[in-house]
Parts: structure tokens; C-alpha cells; sequence
């Protein structure tokens, strides 16, 4: 790279190239001992936050700290060893550029050269590059003050010794507070960059010609090398409906902005305000649809912190080179248990004997109350949740039946019905676990309901088009049907607040849940961190493993490397084009994945760091392309 293309950079220390604010990592060793430590070093963290956003004059917060502090050789020894553990998570990854250009970079602090120099050194920096104030020992190696003659102890300190350093051409100061703002109010820089990733001083970005979430943002402003091909900070995700806060705290954990919100939104609100958005989270009531996509120029993907998809337009999403992940097996337990608890409750006339009694009737009755063992139980949809129910049902004594559209293995001594109609004629209870495809839809109708039991029970803990409730309203007021549970509905409010409305409000012996089948705190805990899992995995390496609408590639972790990802409409010869590409260019290939579904092709190779950049434009051009991003 062209030096004279790289500014000097002056970077401050405090709460920019390390997380903490060094004097106040020293009252903690200093006072570790003291019976009024914990007031002595909130003490100093309220001088040095009113220095920093100057509100009190620098010459005065830095003296009135040491007259506290008064530390020995020993303690900054110590704290040197502590802050080698303390540097910025942004500026370490990317010490491989720092230790390349370190003679362009220049560390100006008013702490101390005894702690920085050693932090600086193990960045791979030049000490001799470090302007900073020096403390005076004495023979004992006592605090004895500081060397006065040193401009960093007075106010305005930082830009009288840039302006000793004598840089030329373009200089640009990344730090976080006032002191580091007056370097570029002096006219010694071209630019002040506001740091954000420690601490974050309004009064300092009000004034900053741009605030940068981490080092990352200021190299890729100036397309400099850097560890990651893009920075994290500017990835955005928005959670709606509730999602974990395990789901925030992974995307925070790597280094994403986070927006979180507990309803949905329309189509209209999710569109406005999906524009700036890199990751989205839903569950089931938020609706992607391809007007949505349409203006999410920069989704990358959606996860689904549910089990079923159908609230987006998947083939929108391929087409628009959006991965989409689910959380097929994390709330399972969850459901089931839920399911045999309402078997049991409706079998009992639990639900409808509580209802009197909070209604003051005391009806103590055995009539119309069974036991489960031995009980006949269909279940419709034998996947994940089917098959665990069947287990956990046949340990309760029921015979289990069940039904499914896909060739299915028993599990035990369950038996495979070979229709819908034949289960529905031989169970006691039939529990629905399929999916929301359009063939489901009124799965079980007036005609279905007829052909049940008399004295049947039927649970709905799939999804809300399954069952025409209308049809099962006639069948339970006709005593066709027994009594209900059912957690999906047509048509759900958008939020907590909205009323819901159904034609089984008021039912004896029928149980209505606001959708919860999956709601409990391990569950959504699971789905929490299992999605967003995905999203990383699918944001840091391109991996596809368990996406629903993309071709599944799991990808080994990328050394050394520089990966290329292709996603393009499956039509033939897209991979000849793309090898053609790099043969032209000469570029050695250390890995290639190709996967196809009915709707787009993935191309994931792996390539030497060096190479012409133009391969990059001539890769992103090839007809058919739908998205083309690099990795590194």
C-alpha cells in the first residue's frame, strides 16, 4: 500500500487504546489495602470523568488525583501488567496494522510513559513515539511528584506536544475526550475522530467531525487493512417481539449494535424501518414480506427465533440473497410438556372444574373425568415435538398412534396410521404438530371433526390455519367434541395490548393460550442463543448449516485466507465463470464449496490474501449474481 495514503494517526491512551481510565485502575492497586477504598476511588473516577468532559480545568483533575494517589514504583509495575490486559478489543485485532505502520502512529496521552510505554510495546508500537507525562521517584522509589517542565501536566498540554512532533501532510487524533479535541481546535489535525467504544462523552461527539464505534470504522474509512473485511460495529440488528436477551447479549458479545423492541410491527413500519438494518430477529407474528425486502438493502439475514417460517416470503428472500435461520429443536421439550399437561387437564375437566369454583360453584363430580392410561392418543405430525410426545405418552401408559404425510420410524410401540381419517376414527385424543403450509390449511375441518370419537378431545399447539374453529365451536357445542386446547389461532394480536377476539371464548372445558407453547424461560433461552448463533456463524464465515432457504454449508473457521462468497441464481456454469476469474488473475485457491437448492447456487472459495482487487469487481459482475461479499 501507498504510505503517503495512510495519514499520521495520533491515538490517545485512556479509554481509547485501552479500555480504562489508567489512574483509575491505579486507585484501585493503590487503595487495595485502605478501609475507605471504595469512596477514595470513586473519588478519583469523579475527578477524571469531570477532566475528560471538561468541566474542571486538566491541570487541576490530574493534580488533585496524585495528591490522592501518591503511588510507588512498585504499584505502577503493577498496574502495567493489568492494562497489557485492558487494551481495546478493536485496536488489538488489528495490531497487525498498528506494528506495520507504527512509524506513522503516535500515542500523545497526559497519563504516564511508566504504564504506557510497556502496553505500547506489547501493541507492537514505538515507545519513542509515546508523548506523556513522566512521574519522580525517590531513592525508595517513592511517589515524589511529577517532571513540571513536561507541557502534558497544564491544560492545553496535548497540542503543545504535537505540535514539538512537526508531522506533515495529513494528520488525523482518535480518542474520546476534550483534551484530545483541542489537538484539531489548535489546527494540528485535519480530522478528530470520536471514539465510542469505552465511553462515550456527548459533550466531545458534538463536536467530532465523526464518531467511530471502534478502530475498525476508522480503517475502513480510509480502506486501510484491517483484521475483519467489514466492521462489526456498523452491522445493526433489530429484535422484535420479545426476542431473549441472550440473542442481545451474543450480537452485543460480537461487537453488533443491538436495537430491541417487545411487539411487532406492520408492514408498513417494518419497512421504514428496515433500511440500515444488517441482521433481523422475529417470531411469529412479524410478516417479511417482499415489500419489506424490497428496502432492506443491507440484510444480510433473518432469524426466525421460532420454529416455523411461514411469516416470510422465503423465495423473496432468496432471491434477494437473504439467509433465513429457525430454531427447529430448541423449544421442543417445551411444547410437549405443555401438550401432555392440557391432555391430562382436559381429560379431567380440570380447566372447566377450577372455572366454577373461582366462580364460588362447588361441583365435586367424577363424571366425565378419565385417567389417561390406556387412552388412545393421534398424533398428527410425527417430527420433532410428535415423536417426544409419543415417547413421553407411552410412559404414561396411552397407546400412541400417528400420522404423517413423510415416512416415519415408530418410536416404541407407536403405530403408524397409513391416513388422516384413520387416526382420526381410532385415538381418544388427537394432538396437532405439523407445519403452516398451504396444503394444511383447515387440516381439520367440519368433515375431519365428524369423523372423530364422540367424546374426543383435540389440541392445537401447531399453527393458528390448522384447524377451522368455527367448525370446532359447532362440534364442541354439539358434544361431538369433548373439550379443546388450543394455542394458535387465524389471526393473533400484534401485541399484548390488543384484545383477542375467537369463537371459543367462554367454552367449558376448552383451554386457550395466547400462543406460549414454546414460551418458557428455558426454551426462549435456547432459541435466544441458538439463533443468533446462527447469524454470527452465518455474518463471520459464510456457514449455512441449518438455513431454510439456502443451500447448507457448514465452513471450517477461515486462516490465512481470504473467502469468497458467491451467491448467484442455479443456473448452469456460473462456477466455470467464477474459476475462469481467478485463473485469469492467477489467484491460488486453498478451498471451494458448491451447493445448489432449486433457487440459487453458493460458492464459497477460499483464496491467498494477495490479489488484484479488480478480481473483486469482475467476480461481483458475472450475469446471475444475487450477492457477493468477501470475508477475511
Amino acid at each position: 500500500m501507498d504510505m503517503t495514503a495512510i495519514p499520521q494517526i495520533i491515538i490517545d491512551f485512556d479509554s481509547t487504546l485501552i479500555q480504562v481510565e489508567a489512574l483509575d485502575e491505579l486507585a484501585a492497586l493503590v487503595f487495595r489495602r485502605h478501609p475507605k477504598r471504595r469512596q477514595l476511588v470513586a473519588q478519583i473516577a469523579a475527578i477524571t470523568k469531570q477532566g475528560m468532559e471538561g468541566k474542571l480545568p486538566f491541570e487541576r483533575s490530574l493534580q488533585s488525583r496524585l495528591d490522592l494517589l501518591k503511588p510507588a514504583r512498585a504499584d505502577i509495575l503493577k498496574l502495567s501488567a493489568i492494562l497489557k490486559q485492558k487494551v481495546t478489543s478493536s485496536f488489538w485485532r488489528n495490531r497487525e496494522f498498528l506494528r506495520a505502520n507504527r512509524d506513522r502512529i503516535y500515542i500523545v496521552s497526559s497519563g504516564f510513559e511508566e504504564y504506557i510505554g510497556p502496553v505500547v510495546e506489547h501493541l507492537g508500537l514505538k515507545p519513542q513515539n509515546v508523548r506523556a507525562n513522566r512521574f519522580r521517584f525517590s531513592a525508595r522509589q517513592l511517589y515524589q511528584g511529577v517532571e513540571k517542565k513536561n507541557p502534558l501536566t497544564k491544560t492545553g498540554g496535548k497540542a503543545v506536544a504535537v505540535k514539538g512532533l512537526k508531522l506533515k501532510g495529513e494528520v488525523v487524533v482518535i480518542g474520546d475526550g476534550v483534551t484530545d479535541l483541542e489537538i484539531r481546535e489548535a489546527g494540528l489535525a485535519t480530522k478528530f475522530f470520536a471514539l465510542t467504544e469505552n465511553v462515550r462523552r456527548e459533550s466531545v461527539l458534538q463536536s467530532a467531525d465523526k464518531v467511530i464505534k471502534s478502530f475498525d470504522e476508522f480503517l475502513y474509512e480510509y480502506r486501510l487493512p484491517m483484521r475483519f473485511s467489514y466492521p462489526k460495529s456498523k452491522i445493526t440488528a433489530l429484535l422484535l417481539e420479545g426476542v431473549h436477551p441472550a440473542a442481545v447479549s451474543a450480537l452485543e458479545a460480537e461487537g453488533y449494535g443491538v436495537i430491541a423492541a417487545s411487539d411487532a410491527l406492520g408492514e408498513q413500519e417494518l419497512a421504514e424501518a428496515i433500511e440500515e438494518v444488517s441482521l433481523l430477529g422475529i417470531r411469529s407474528k412479524t410478516k417479511i414480506t417482499d415489500k419489506v425486502l424490497k428496502r432492506a438493502k443491507r440484510l444480510m439475514a433473518v432469524g426466525a427465533f421460532c420454529i416455523g417460517t411461514e411469516q416470510i416470503d422465503l423465495a423473496a428472500a432468496s432471491a434477494r440473497g437473504v439467509c433465513v435461520f429457525n430454531a427447529p429443536f430448541s423449544n421442543t421439550r417445551s411444547v410437549v410438556e405443555l401438550a401432555l399437561g392440557e391432555i391430562i387437564m382436559l381429560m379431567r375437566r380440570t380447566f372447566e372444574a377450577s372455572v366454577k369454583l373461582h366462580q364460588g360453584v362447588w361441583h365435586k363430580s367424577a363424571a366425565g373425568s378419565y385417567e389417561v392410561r390406556g387412552k388412545r392418543l393421534g398424533i398428527v405430525g410425527y417430527g420433532n415435538i410428535g415423536s417426544q410426545l409419543s415417547i413421553l405418552a407411552e410412559n404414561l401408559g396411552m397407546e400412541v398412534y400417528f400420522y404423517d404425510v413423510v415416512d416415519k420410524l415408530a418410536l416404541g410401540n407407536a403405530r403408524k396410521c397409513a391416513t388422516l381419517d384413520e387416526l382420526l376414527k381410532s385415538c381418544d385424543i388427537v394432538t396437532l404438530h405439523v407445519d403452516g403450509r398451504a396444503s394444511n390449511r383447515n387440516l381439520i375441518a367440519a368433515k375431519q371433526l365428524d369423523l372423530m370419537r364422540a367424546g374426543a378431545i383435540l389440541l392445537n399447539l401447531s399453527r393458528g390455519t390448522i384447524v377451522d374453529l368455527s367448525a370446532l365451536a359447532q362440534a364442541l357445542k354439539a358434544g361431538k367434541i369433548a373439550g379443546a386446547s388450543i394455542d394458535v389461532f387465524p389471526r393473533e394480536p400484534k401485541s399484548n395490548k390488543e384484545r383477542f377476539e375467537s369463537d371459543l371464548l367462554g367454552m367449558p372445558n376448552v383451554i386457550l393460550t395466547p400462543h406460549i407453547g414454546g414460551s418458557t424461560l428455558e426454551a426462549q433461552e435456547n432459541i435466544g442463543a441458538y439463533v443468533s448463533r446462527k447469524l454470527v456463524e452465518y455474518v463471520n464465515t459464510g456457514g449455512t448449516f441449518f438455513s431454510v432457504n439456502f443451500p447448507q454449508i457448514q465452513l471450517p473457521a477461515l486462516e490465512k485466507a481470504h473467502r469468497l462468497l458467491h451467491l448467484h441464481r442455479n443456473v448452469p456454469g456460473i462456477l466455470a465463470k467464477i474459476n475462469g476469474i481467478l485463473a485469469a488473475h492467477r489467484i491460488n485457491i486453498l478451498g471451494q464449496h458448491l451447493k445448489t437448492n432449486e433457487q440459487v447456487g453458493y460458492v464459497i472459495t477460499d483464496v491467498n490474501k494477495s490479489y488484484n482487487k479488480q478480481v473483486i469487481e469482475e467476480l461481483s459482475s458475472i450475469p446471475h449474481t444475487i450477492k457477493f461479499r468477501v470475508l477475511y
